[in-house]
């Protein structure tokens, strides 16, 4: 049409320079038709001149080079300068018009302009416009090439600039220009390379895809020139060379935007850089060489790198390229082969024409495998990983010595896996990944070791990785953590010894490099402990596992880090060469585990440590410090040596203030002399102890000899002494940590036995210096806190050794009391304080409060000794809260105390106040019997009891002064008090359980001193006097109680282990007091009633935790299993924190509970109603929930509960609530919950048969309600031989059950009728033996039914889940009355049932809690039945697992889903502002002519399907009534990004009259989907080539205006009775007509098809004759009127199941 176009205007024109000009004269804003004719007619001017036609006719040819120059020069170029100007100045919202206008304008220009420069003759034109053109895409970047600015000359945009090079570049000559081609390159790599760092990124991105996506393919294509340049100046020769000298293939992904813009740029060439025979042109000159790609390693990292990006765009661009590259090595059918810097590795890429079908079958699975990893859909992507094995097959030599293919691109799928955003995918990456030497025995390759270190290391790092995989115990190690310990052990033991030396220090630098989380450090600590010994790590080794333990294990949960840090020191033991450490070295790594959470004396881990250290002795590296020892030395010569450095003063005293020393040495030192000890007696072990005994007094001679001297010699440097008992502190701590050895342990008896020698001289030290005013300094309150807790420690240590020569610490303690007291009442009439002063008096009352500490702990000290009532009165005398004023400035003699007066003076003050409450309650503890309810009360002779309402307010005051963590002392005096004051003065205790309350929940995330607190406020808000009292006045203070009681089990939902302490304290109170105050009711229990919401409340308590909660928990159970393998477990505190102990001891004191006794009785009852009320409101809030939701959860521990209760129901009782237990088998429950509704129902009937009246009642309701819970009472008469039991005459039972179970047997419901005849059998043996005369009528139907079914023949499901229900462990080997224990309520049935592990509670948590005692009347194990050796299994499901497991052991799949991908898209051609037809033909794309309007359509779902299925089939466009539908996230989702390739455009549906007038004047055919009177169908149309299909509206349809308007109405045929479209009702009218065109309906129904369906109606009396004479086992009647074969269908149905019982079915379908 052009051409005609472009013959015309030439025909009519005797000068075409006259032609051109009028053609060059255009208004604003420039026709696009008009220079799109210009275009045409230079083509037309440039064909004739190619062609050498006549001239004669024409100017001669320079007019016509000059004419062609003028238009370029001038009208073309300022065309485009011009279309710069009007893009600038338009506005941020120009409509899809102007600027496709535009896009238009653009692109014929520069078609005119290239003509322009080919008629011009000669390359200067091309060359100055190039140049020109060259200039303004500079100006864009600030490079070094660009001569001049922006803004200095009126220049080109980008997009005009780029227009005009791909235009004219490929005119340039490529010998004579080669520079101006290569500068064209350069410069249009550096744009499409756009730096990230540049200020505007999203302007250089553009400009970027526009070159890459206009330029760049232009350039390739017109010279080899041009394709070298950019191959050179892609990536630069010098840094390929460095790239081949790196050590190993796997690296860390280059910068991530710089591999986008290569992969951008490459993807541009590809064309030319992998050219596929017969897929382009030829090169102009056939000497011009091309780069061959296959051969550079540059390109194959470029495309590896591109494949793990993180960008889907460039991963995209990567699989395209490495597609294209497979596809044109195969047609080529060259050898190729990208060589390395290792000859003994494979190329990066190669291919062999030999070899060809193993290496496309490599690749196309490989691409496979990386566009499937795309879709993030682990059900479509699993079955495609068995693929993966097969490219290992196809990448290894047949002996699996070495690789065939670069093992890097394996790793480039599994990078992808681990980086995936979905979890599970994640996962399956990384257990596929270490199950590879396991299974496959793969060769070495140098970088699987930076790999391992790399991804897979960051890709451990992820915590939910490591859950449990369904089916795993509780308590199991993680399947995750089992295949990394396999995996690490086998892969170090393939490695040489100095790359497994390398490996593992780099694994283990690794580890300190982030922050890991517990989870992970955790089993990389494990598995590395599991590596067997071998010698290759050194000091750097040692100081890599210390920076992991000190680095990154901070915040972590006790037992995990300490777990995490005994595998540690494992690992250390494993790989450490001893001869490449020393002692020190050593000893420094030990001091960085902690004693109280991993190494703690007389642990498994401690005798491992000293049996290591033992064996090795002789062989540790020289130690440098060792002065005076030459070479190595012993473990016993450089413990002697360590001591001695200690002790060594220093030679410069720093003054009579020396701060105190750093506990880092002490600590040091004793663990080192402890395990120098332990170490010398195991090898001494049973023989030579004495000489161990001499050891160890050799090394603490030093030691001993300074403390000997304490008491003695006033000159020892305080820096000497201070060490000195820092290390006798250590010491004593060490040895005595939780879990260490104290029968036959030689070592701990001669260091007692050494101190004791020694206590008279520590305690007259220590005496001196905390009573002689020595100590004057705030930094001496550090001093005053190491003598203290000495001489507490010496304290305790006398009461261990015994009280023999007790009389001089007696002495000692009661000196620093008396003097301690005559400092405090010395200085009460200072005015202006010093700071001297006010220290001593600091000291003081620290002093008194450790007094008072030792005297309230040692109940049977020689009190005699000492003078107490002095300390009584003083300490009820003095004033609370007294604040310590702070001196003055000036008086200050340091800096430093300056600085600390100033700033820690709060603390000083907070530890005087806690002090003196420390004091305090000593003495309320003493004499808490006597202190009066009120002040009134007061006795004279009691006047050492201070006032209680008035210290209970200086309690609340108190409380506000205190910093958080030194309240406790306060709490325990408030708990004397409240108890006391709560009837007098309940407003007081009401603000001190307020106070207390905002001081425990600002606590709760300290975990340090949260819980010590907690337990305090509970002693004291729930002390049993307390709540005795409170229920007995029902005031502020009950309400309050009970307002408490809520919000710490709110708190209990987020913070594991509050509710605990609550619920433990509250019934050992109700069940064992333990308050000896003579004032208690005589029942303790009797305030039990009045909380018992707290026991409701824990009977049922249990959240469904977070995924991440529950990993924590699955873990800590983990390492609680090892036991005392792991020393962690031996170590730490077990505080019962598990939420599991909550439900424990609420059962626990509900089994201890005396039905006989009143008041437990009336607990029992309120306790049992209020469960049932419970399960009914779960019931009505949720009809319906999942297994193992929160609402199955409570409703299964509720009737636990009540289980539990039921032996102490008596039959009065029983007969208000047995109503309710049957109403709850009605609800639609869970099987946990039907088994323990079943079995309640069991045991009420078996103990009281009076019921049985009740229990026949639930047969009789309606169908309705029965239909899903008359198996819960059918499952009951199951068990009808335990509930006739106790009944004298059974017949009548029988008789009623019988009459029962025969009704339910025809029931039309397959699992109702499996129910009823197990009951039938079980129910007709009990008749059987009874010999019962009456049922003999019965017999042989009952027996040949039962007959039949028991010996069916086939394998159907049928027979299956007969057989399974009866081999079910509820109706085969449960028994209701021998199984009733604890274990099975609590253990056994929920793991049956199929329970989350999470309710499984074993019977060892009920033993291990001991807070509450056994009841031992209760039955708590389970008796000898087969229940604990069962499997979970139900006969209404299917196998678990079955379908997987088949799935696993399949090798490959045959076919699996693949997704289509047109790998033309992954050209990176990113114009999408380009018009549709631009981009659909680049795409390679068909368009048809057929047009979709959808204006009628208003549902944003309907549109976003209807825009992808017109994408898909290729219309050229669809109308809609509003473009705001594109931005509708329904819209977006179903139309998955359809809109972006297909054009839209808004009609709006008044506009639509217009349109379609408009559109058949293009010549349209408008077609309307409507049944009208004179529509066509569908299926037998004719569409046009051009056609307009109007869709109508989702209910009205077309409206009638429109439809006058339309040409024709075509209409879907249907067989429904709906005006909508409904396949299915479709297909059952095709089978309608079917059956009538056939013989009849009667014959139908008698030789049935096994699908087939009738819906013809047929009478009644012939219907019934047909269903008689049936033969099928399967088939369907579909009936128009269901109503009138109602009664008829029941006589049928009985009738069907006496002939052939429960195997033909019928089944109902309605069809109205």
């Amino acid at each position: 049409m052009e051409r005609v176009l472009a013959e015309a205007l030439l025909s009519q024109s005797q000068d075409p320079r006259v032609l051109l000009r009028a053609l060059c004269v255009w208004e604003s804003p420039t026709p696009a038709e008009r220079v799109e004719t210009l275009r045409f007619l230079l083509q037309r001017l440039e064909e004739e001149q190619e062609g050498g036609g006549s001239t004669s006719a024409r100017p001669a040819a320079l007019l016509l080079q000059e004419a062609a120059r003028e238009v370029a020069t001038g009208h073309l170029v300022p065309l485009l300068r011009s279309l710069r100007g009007s893009r600038a100045g338009a506005p941020d919202g120009e409509c899809s018009a102007p600027r496709d206008r535009r896009r238009r304008v653009l692109r014929a220009a520069g078609g005119a302009l290239r003509s322009c420069v080919r008629l011009s003759g000669g390359s200067q034109l091309a060359a100055g416009l190039v140049h020109e053109a060259l200039l303004d895409l500079l100006a864009l970047r600030p490079a070094e090439e660009a001569q001049a600015a922006p803004g200095e000359r009126d220049g080109l945009g980008a997009e005009e600039a780029v227009e005009v090079l791909v235009a004219v570049a490929p005119c340039l000559r490529p010998r004579e220009d080669r520079a101006l081609l290569e500068r064209v390159a350069r410069a249009a790599l550096a744009v499409a390379l756009w730096d990230e760092d540049d200020e505007e990124p999203g302007a250089e991105e553009g400009a970027a895809a526009l070159v890459a996506g206009r330029l760049l393919p232009a350039l390739g294509r017109s010279s080899a020139v041009a394709l070298q340049a950019l191959w050179d100046w892609l990536v630069p020769e010098e840094e390929e060379e460095k790239q081949e000298l790196e050590p190993g293939w796997w690296r860390p992904v280059p910068h991530a935007p710089r591999v986008a813009r290569v992969l951008l740029v490459l993807s541009a060439l590809a064309e030319r850089l992998l050219p596929i025979p017969g897929g382009g042109e030829a090169w102009g000159a056939p000497e011009e060489e091309v780069p061959n790609a296959w051969r550079r390693p540059r390109f194959w990292r470029a495309v590896q790198a591109g494949l793990v990006h993180p960008d889907g765009l460039t991963r995209k661009r990567a699989r395209y390229l490495l597609q294209r590259a497979v596809e044109a090595s195969a047609e080529l059918r060259t050898e190729c082969s990208c060589g390395l810097r290792d000859a003994n590795e494979p190329s990066l890429f190669w291919w062999s024409d030999k070899k060809k079908e193993q290496l496309l079958k490599f690749w196309e699975n490989y691409i496979l495998i990386m566009e499937t990893l795309e879709g993030n859909q682990i059900h479509v992507i699993k079955p495609v990983l068995p693929k993966l094995n097969s490219l290992f097959d196809y990448a290894m030599s047949e002996e699996k010595a070495c690789w065939l293919l670069h093992p890097s691109w394996h790793m480039c799928i599994y990078k992808r896996m681990f980086e995936s955003e979905n979890k599970t995918l994640t996962k399956e990456g990384i257990i596929h990944f270490l199950e590879l030497y396991e299974t496959k025995g793969l060769p070495g390759a140098p970088g699987f070791s930076e790999f391992i270190i790399g991804p897979l290391m960051e890709a451990l790092s992820e915590s939910s990785l490591y859950s449990r995989f369904p089916g795993h115990r509780i308590g199991s190690c993680s399947p995750l953590g089992m295949k990394l310990q396999t995996f690490l052990v086998t892969y170090v033991s393939l490695l040489s010894e100095d790359t497994k030396s390398s490996f593992l220090l780099k694994f283990i630098k690794k580890m300190t490099s982030r922050h890991w989380c517990a989870v992970p450090i955790l089993f990389l600590s494990r598995a590395l402990a599991h590596i067997p010994r071998c010698k290759v790590l050194g000091v750097e080794g040692l100081l890599a596992l210390r920076d992991v333990l000190q680095c990154t294990m901070i915040t972590h949960q006790i037992l995990l880090r300490g777990a995490a840090q005994c595998y540690l020191l494992q690992t250390a033991m494993n790989l450490i060469d001893v001869e490449k450490v020393s002692f020190s070295d050593v000893s420094n790594f030990l001091m960085s585990l902690r004693q109280e959470e991993s190494l703690g004396r007389g642990t498994a881990l401690w005798t491992e440590l000293c049996d290591w250290l033992r064996v090795n002795e002789n062989y540790f590296g020289e130690i440098p410090s060792c002065i005076g020892f030459s070479g190595r030395c012993s473990l016993n010569v450089y413990v002697q040596r360590l001591v001695q450095d200690y002790i060594k003063s220093p030679t410069v005293e720093t003054g009579g203030n020396c701060f105190m020393p750093d506990w880092y040495e002490a600590k040091l030192v004793a663990l080192m002399i402890l395990l120098a000890a332990d170490v010398e007696e195991m090898k001494n072990k049973y023989s030579e102890r004495k000489k161990t005994q001499n050891e160890l007094k050799a090394v603490l001679h030093p030691l001993m000899d300074v403390l000997m001297k304490l008491g003695t010699n006033a000159y020892i440097p305080l820096l000497k002494t201070d060490r000195s008992l820092q290390l006798l502190l250590k010491l004593l701590q060490t040895c005595l940590l939780k879990g260490s050895i104290t029968q036959d342990d030689g070592v701990l008896t001669l260091l007692q036995n050494s101190v004791m020698s020694t206590i008279e001289s520590i305690s007259e030290f220590i005496v001196r210096r905390l009573t002689a005013n020595e100590l004057n300094t705030v930094s001496d309150l550090e001093h005053c806190h190491l003598y203290l807790t000495v001489l507490s420690e010496l304290v305790n240590l006398h009461g261990k050794v015994g009280w023999k020569n007790s009389d001089s610490i007696w002495r000692f303690i009661s000196l620093l009391k008396n003097a301690s007291i005559l400092h405090l009442q010395d200085m009460s009439s200072e005015k202006a304080p010093k700071l001297g002063k006010q220290i001593q008096k600091v000291v003081s009352m620290a002093c008194l409060a450790v007094v008072c500490g030792i005297l309230s702990q040692k109940s049977n000290l020689p009190l005699d000794s000492l003078d107490i009532g002095i300390l009584e009165k003083f300490i009820s005398s003095s004033h609370l809260n007294q604040i310590i004023k702070k001196p003055h400035a000036e008086e200050q003699n340091s800096l430093f105390e300056e600085s600390s007066s100033s700033q820690g003076w709060g603390r000083v003050v907070a530890q005087y106040v806690h002090d003196q409450w420390l004091c305090l309650s000593f003495l309320l503890n003493k004499y808490h019997t006597l202190i009066p309810a009120t002040e009134g009360e007061m006795e004279p002779f009691l006047d050492v009891v201070p006032k209680p309402v008035g210290i209970l307010q200086s309690a609340l005051e108190a409380l506000t002064i205190l910093p958080s963590d030194q309240v406790l002392p306060v709490f325990h005096c408030m708990k004397i008090l409240v108890p006391k004051l709560l009837y007098s003065s309940e407003s007081l205790c009401i603000e001190s359980f307020d106070m207390a309350w905002k001081i425990i929940y600002s606590l709760s995330n300290t975990q340090l001193i949260f819980w010590s607190n907690l337990k305090a406020f509970v002693q004291f808000v729930f002390d049993i006097r307390v709540l005795t009292v409170a229920a007995r006045i029902k005031g502020q203070a009950y309400s309050k109680i009970k307002e408490i009681i809520y919000k710490i089990i709110e708190m209990s939902t987020t913070k594991t282990g509050v509710l605990n302490i609550l619920i433990s304290y509250c019934c050992q109170s109700w069940i064992v007091p333990m308050s000896d105050d003579l004032t208690l009711s005589q029942d303790p229990f009797s305030s039990a009633r009045d909380y018992i919401e707290l026991v409701f409340e824990g009977c049922i308590f249990g959240t469904v935790f977070r995924r991440d909660q529950r990993l924590i928990q699955d873990v800590q159970a983990f390492i609680e299993n090892l036991g005392h393998e792991c020393a962690a477990n031996v170590v730490t505190e077990n505080t019962n924190r598990d939420d599991h102990y909550v439900r424990v001891c609420a059962i626990k004191f509900l089994c201890l509970l005396d039905g006989s006794n009143i008041s437990h009785k009336m607990f029992i009852e309120d306790l049992a109603i209020k469960l049932l009320d419970k399960d009914e409101l779960v019931s009505r809030s949720r009809t319906r929930y999942y297994v193992n939701s929160l609402q199955h959860r409570v409703k299964n521990r509720v009737w636990q509960s009540l289980l539990v209760l039921f032996p102490k129901f008596d039959q009065n009782f029983l007969d208000q609530i047995i109503g309710k237990i049957f109403e709850a088998g009605f609800v639609n429950n869970q099987a946990s919950i039907k088994y323990l509704i079943e079995w309640i129902i069991i045991l009420i009937l078996h103990k009281f048969p009076q019921f049985l009246a009740k229990f026949w009642n639930c047969f009789c309701y309606s169908e309705e309600k029965l239909k899903m819970s008359i198996c819960t009472f059918l499952s009951v008469l199951s068990h009808l031989d335990i509930i006739i039991q106790n009944i004298s005459e059974m017949k009548p039972v029988l008789k009623q059950a019988l009459t029962v179970v025969l009704q339910w047997c025809f029931n039309h419901n397959f699992s109702v009728r499996l129910y009823a005849l197990l009951a039938l059998k079980k129910i007709w043996a009990m008749c059987k033996t009874l010999h019962v005369e009456e049922f003999d009528a019965l017999t042989a139907v009952i027996e040949s039914s039962l007959h039949q079914v028991e010996n069916m023949h086939g394998a159907g499901n049928a027979k299956k889940n007969w057989q399974r229900i009866q081999e079910h462990f509820f109706f085969a080997t449960f028994h209701p009355l021998k199984d009733y224990s604890l274990e099975t309520i609590f253990h056994a049935l929920p793991r049956l049932s199929g329970l989350v592990e999470d309710e499984w509670i074993t019977i060892g948590k009920f033993i291990k809690f001991t807070d509450i005692p056994i009841d031992s009347a209760f039955q708590w194990y389970l008796s000898q039945t087969e229940l604990c050796e069962l499997k979970p299994s139900d006969w209404s499901q299917q196998d678990i697992g079955s379908n997987s497991i088949e799935g696993e052991n399949q090798s490959e799949w045959i076919d699996v889903q693949k997704k289509m991908i047109p790998w033309k898209n992954n050209v990176p051609d990113l114009e999408l502002d380009l018009a549709f037809q631009d981009r659909a033909a680049k795409l390679g794309k068909s368009i048809s002519r057929l047009i979709v309007v959808a204006s009628l359509i208003d549902k944003p779902t309907n549109l976003g399907g209807l825009c992808r299925t017109c994408e898909i089939f290729g219309a050229s466009a669809l109308v809609v009534g509003s473009l705001h539908y594109i931005n509708d996230k329904q819209f977006q989702h179903l139309s998955v990004s359809a809109e972006q390739w297909l054009p839209l455009v808004e009609v709006k549906p008044l506009q639509l009259v217009d349109y379609l007038q408009k559109k058949k004047t293009e010549g349209y055919t408008t077609i309307g989907v409507e049944q009208t009177a004179k529509s066509s169908d569908l299926t037998k149309y004719c569409f046009p080539e051009k056609s307009l299909l109007l869709l109508g509206n989702e209910r009205e349809g077309i409206p009638a205006n429109l439809i006058q308007h339309l040409d024709v109405c075509v209409e879907i045929p249907q067989h429904g009775i709906i005006r909508s479209l409904n396949v299915h009702m479709e297909k059952l009218r095709h089978k309608e007509d079917e059956c009538q065109k056939s013989q009849s309906w009667q014959n139908w129904l008698l030789n049935p098809s096994p699908l087939t369906v009738s819906i013809t109606p047929a009478p009644l009396m012939e219907l019934s004759q047909i269903l008689h004479k049936a033969q099928s086992s399967l088939f369907a009647i579909c009936f128009y009127s269901l109503p009138l074969y109602k009664n008829f269908f029941k006589r049928v149905h009985i009738y069907l199941h006496l002939r052939y019982h429960m195997f033909r079915k019928i089944t109902i379908l309605l069809c109205h």
